[in-house]
């Protein structure tokens, strides 16, 4: 028995949770995605040249972020 790295509760093997280390895993990759989307749209330098669908989305999902920090 061993104590999980992740959750601190009592781990019935001598490694962590499976579904501990899935989620763990799960967040890094959506850190990851967010942190890279925007080097990867180019949003930074040619905005304009994106498709106004795109940047509709965008602007949904900041407006949507903002409403969840308030």
């Amino acid at each position: 028995m061993k104590i999980c790295s992740i959750c601190n509760k009592i781990s019935g093997t001598d490694n962590d949770h499976l579904d501990c280390q899935e989620k763990r895993r799960i967040e890094l990759e959506a850190k990851d995605l967010k942190e890279k989307l925007p080097e990867q749209l180019n949003m930074a330098k040619n905005s304009d040249d994106l498709n106004l669908e795109i940047k509709a989305v965008l602007d949904h999902l900041t407006k949507e972020k903002e409403k969840t920090k308030d």
